[in-house]
């Protein structure tokens, strides 16, 4: 069987069967355009970006008892300019109404869920992210957070409205998603991130 690095240097189409099929590797790999496509290349995890990860995933967690759950590097299902699209977030928050089977099936994530976060890696340009954000709403993602660690920011992208950027103490507070509240400074001083 060729590696998810071989498949990827031959260009071969995949669907998202063969995708998900793929010996899992130390990389992170999308499927995008039906090619897989590493994840954060030439980025290599950094403590930063696993800190804040780790910290969101407490908030969220905490925040989300009963209501759905919170995952690291999911792959969802979804669709993006008409091919079938698998990325994988740092973090994501589904709940148990969109995807009622959470529990007892295993796999990637079936259905968009209520909230994909991004962590900005070094090297990572914000627009690309950017896109990536445009791409998530797109298909169906009500909304989208991309975390930069350098600016100590988190920008929440919305289907109907500008993406706003929340820093210091301004509170990201969200009717779509009742009772959360994530202060930007907490989370990095949290994160120990200078």
């Amino acid at each position: 069987m060729l590696s998810t690095a071989e498949v990827s240097a031959s260009h071969q189409k995949l669907t998202p069967e063969q995708f998900l099929a793929l010996p899992e590797e130390d990389v992170t790999y999308e499927l995008v355009d039906g090619q897989a496509v590493p994840k954060d290349l030439p980025m290599s995890p950094q403590r930063f970006h696993a800190s804040l990860q780790k910290r969101l995933l407490f908030i969220l967690d905490a925040w989300c008892q009963g209501k759905g759950d919170v995952y690291t590097e999911l792959a969802i299902v979804l669709q993006r300019r008409g091919q079938e699209w698998l990325p994988v977030p740092d973090l994501l928050y589904v709940s148990f109404e969109r995807w009622p089977a959470q529990l007892e099936e295993d796999g990637p994530c079936p259905t968009a869920p209520e909230l994909v976060v991004e962590i900005l890696s070094p090297g990572q340009s914000f627009g690309a992210v950017v896109q990536k954000a445009a791409d998530y709403l797109e298909a169906g993602i009500p909304r989208v957070w991309i975390v930069d660690p350098q600016a100590k920011s988190i920008t929440v992208f919305y289907p109907d409205a500008p993406p706003k950027t929340f820093t210091g103490s301004q509170a990201i507070q969200d009717d779509f998603l009742p009772g959360l509240k994530v202060v930007p400074q907490d989370v990095f001083t949290q994160a120990r991130i200078p």
